[in-house]
């Protein structure tokens, strides 16, 4: 029999799309004071890889890559879901989104996104949320997976996402 133990920490990161550049500044003080610093920040690249966002959020949106400050235990990705859509909400009008935040965690092992939609390669993580694994650490690189979304796969994206496995590497040696 395995013996139970701590699951290891793991950094605790957010991809945020929106168009509104002081609504995308004030979401970012909004994830400070509930998370702590930002570690790592990708700058703001236009996002077009789908038109799902489109009739909801409108045009010129834009997408980044936050990793923040902060060791967390990957069982509170839920919560954190959670509160990332009472983020959004308070944004919203006329019940249409203006930034979307998806929360997920860094593993040295694995990227995993927190998603409110099920789906056959989703974990149900409690109150509604589920986990994404969408890229996988193997031969010294994250990599992509068949559903793995096409702003993930990016070669900038995966650099960015090592380096801060890097990081928190260092952070499990001490």
């Amino acid at each position: 029999m395995g013996q139970i133990g701590n699951p290891e920490r793991v950094f605790l990161f957010a991809g945020i799309i929106s168009r509104d550049e002081g609504i995308y500044d004030e979401t970012k003080r909004r994830l400070r004071t509930q998370w702590g610093e930002i570690l790592r920040e990708t700058p703001r690249r236009p996002f077009s890889y789908t038109d799902y966002y489109r009739k909801e959020m409108g045009e010129g949106l834009a997408r980044s890559f936050l990793i923040m400050d902060c060791l967390m235990d990957p069982e509170d990705l839920a919560a954190i879901k959670v509160e990332t859509n009472r983020i959004e909400a308070s944004f919203a009008e006329k019940g249409g989104r203006r930034i979307n935040i998806d929360p997920g965690y860094l593993g040295l092992a694995k990227i995993v996104l927190a998603s409110t939609k099920d789906f056959s390669h989703r974990i149900c993580l409690g109150r509604g949320i589920y986990g994404d694994l969408t890229l996988r650490f193997v031969k010294g690189t994250f990599q992509p997976l068949e559903w793995t979304y096409p702003d993930y796969r990016e070669t900038q994206t995966i650099v960015f996402f090592n380096e801060a496995r890097g990081v928190l590497l260092g952070r499990l040696k001490r």
